[in-house]
């Protein structure tokens, strides 16, 4: 990587987590092309970025925006946390690991928004480029990408009680990441030897090699810059100065479905009353840019457990065998198993997921420890009728935005409902014989039964609810003038910018968003570099 940071580039790219470390690398691999990349946070040097079964450690810091919902009203008016990264591969270097690429069905209802182009047959050869799937046969998908995919080193014997718990309910085990799932599956990773496998580490780190690829890390972009309503460079504030750098070509906008809208606002792009309101110039009327927030919600439920769970995983035997062996408790995702369920038989297709993890992940992993063994399993609500946005708290492009999820709001209670039908199916599988012996009493929330009744569940729902985190949609791509971007990615009243993250997705995937999020830096790499 250059020593020196030039004032103008080919391309300038805003972010470096899921999709922006893909963008980065591709429009770098054309020795042609200048680019600049602007991270907020710092190098993803901290411990625990790479450590699998300490990422919570990871919330709240300094690699954590350490975001918050505002109150959520059918969630008893709790705010949410809501944690974005903050570092060199953004959340791919503080998430859960999980490679879950969805359904096929997924990305053909983005096709029914933005074209074929985005259909599944479309895009199912990126995941055979992105994708280096350890142990895989020449038979298999996915042999030859980047990014490190990777079977659980150590799954606990929990884990496979679980697995056997869900088929004795009748729900078929099977193979992670098949076109359209049909029940449930232990984890795959992204890790490699046992250690976190981020997009920096896949995409980014490779690409700094090069001579024309430019990395600014504690650097944070305060707005995009326009002549008239052409797009010609990006503004940021680092080490306490404001400084610009221009792009010749385009800017492309990767901080995420939370950042990404934010940034636009700043920028004047946006619905003009709201600009208005906060005194902020329009330079393009998108008012749909920050609309259309979708999460996943996930309702997580804990038993204490004799042994087995991860409560061990920092005791000096384990963090040894991490060390000398990259084995062990410590390699843990700790959402080790997931399967796909339906909420109502009139559903075609799964509209929950359910999650074990052999851990006492309550409240997040905040906080002090619990002091038992435990397991914790719940309901992820895969296809919300509820939506909520993102807005502008200020014109301060350092005030935190507005993040209103609205968790629950759908007026026929359709999503409370799923997420209830959930909740009994969770229960129906803890009360299966492989697991039934190993649960003791429900613990989160706290009760003195094995068996939770209705009354408990709502409690789950609406005391210990919280995010997935996975939100996307904020900045749909569509073929309808409302879309804030076009098929091909670039903002609607504007010239010379794109956005290539999770914000682009018109609905959100039954899984985790991920996948979908290199995927989509793999498709934006190569719309842009097909108009150069």
């Amino acid at each position: 990587m250059p020593t020196t940071t030039p004032q103008t580039v080919d391309y300038v790219v805003v972010g470096t987590g899921s999709a922006g470390a893909v963008v980065a690398n591709r429009l770098s691999s054309d020795p042609r092309n200048e680019v600049l990349v602007l991270e907020a946070g710092a190098k993803d040097t901290d411990k625990f970025i790479h450590i699998p079964a300490a990422f919570s450690k990871l919330f709240g810091g300094a690699a954590d925006w350490d975001y918050s919902t505002e109150a959520q009203p059918e969630l008893g008016g709790r705010r949410v946390f809501y944690p974005r990264g903050k570092t060199l591969g953004g959340s791919s270097s503080m998430n859960a690991m999980m490679w879950v690429r969805g359904f096929a069905a997924d990305y053909d209802e983005w096709a029914d928004h933005a074209g074929d182009d985005w259909s599944f047959d479309s895009l199912v050869e990126y995941f055979r480029r992105i994708e280096k799937v350890a142990g895989a046969t020449e038979n298999d998908e996915g042999t030859t990408g980047p990014l490190h995919v990777s079977h659980q080193r150590s799954p606990r014997p929990l884990t496979r009680a679980f697995l056997e718990a869900a088929a004795e309910c009748g729900h078929p085990v099977e193979r992670a990441n098949l076109p359209e799932p049909k029940g449930f599956s232990q984890t795959m990773v992204n890790q490699h030897k046992g250690a976190r496998f981020s997009t920096a580490d896949a995409y980014l780190r490779p690409a700094l090699k090069r001579k024309n690829l430019h990395l600014l890390t504690e650097a944070t972009a305060t707005r995009v810059l326009f002549e008239g309503t052409r797009a010609v460079g990006v503004e940021y504030t680092r080490e306490g100065r404001t400084h610009t750098v221009r792009a010749r070509r385009e800017v492309v906008l990767c901080g995420g479905a939370v950042n990404t809208p934010q940034l636009l606002m700043l920028s004047g792009v946006g619905h003009r009353d709201d600009l208005a309101g906060h005194g902020i110039h329009t330079v393009a009327h998108n008012p749909q840019v920050g609309r259309n927030l979708l999460d996943h919600l996930l309702a997580p439920m804990g038993w204490d457990v004799e042994k087995g769970s991860l409560t061990d995983a920092e005791s000096l035997l384990q963090l040894a065998d991490y060390l000398l062996r990259r084995r062990g408790m410590l390699t843990s995702n700790v959402g080790e198993a997931y399967g796909f369920i339906r909420s109502r038989t009139d559903l075609r297709l799964p509209d929950l997921e359910l999650i074990f993890a052999p851990a006492a992940f309550y409240n997040e992993g905040l906080g002090e420890p619990y002091p038992h063994h435990a397991v914790t399993m719940g309901p992820i609500l895969l296809k919300p009728e509820s939506s909520g946005s993102i807005t502008l708290r200020s014109a301060d492009p350092t005030a935190k935005p507005v993040i209103d999820p609205r968790y629950l709001s759908d007026p026929d209670g359709v999503d409370r409902a799923a997420m209830m039908a959930g909740l009994r199916a969770t229960v129906e599988i803890a009360q299966a014989p492989s697991l039934r012996g190993r649960l003791g009493v429900v613990s989160q929330p706290r009760t003195a039964s094995r068996v939770p009744d209705d009354d408990t569940l709502a409690e789950v729902l609406n005391r210990h609810s919280h995010t997935l985190y996975h939100p996307v949609g904020t900045c749909r791509m569509g073929h309808d003038s409302d879309s804030v971007v076009t098929p091909a990615l670039a903002v609607r009243g504007v010239s010379g910018l794109r956005v290539a993250d999770a914000s682009v997705m018109p609905t959100i995937v039954r899984g985790h968003t991920h996948a979908p999020s290199v995927l989509i830096g793999e498709k934006a790499a190569d719309l842009i570099l097909a108009s150069r």
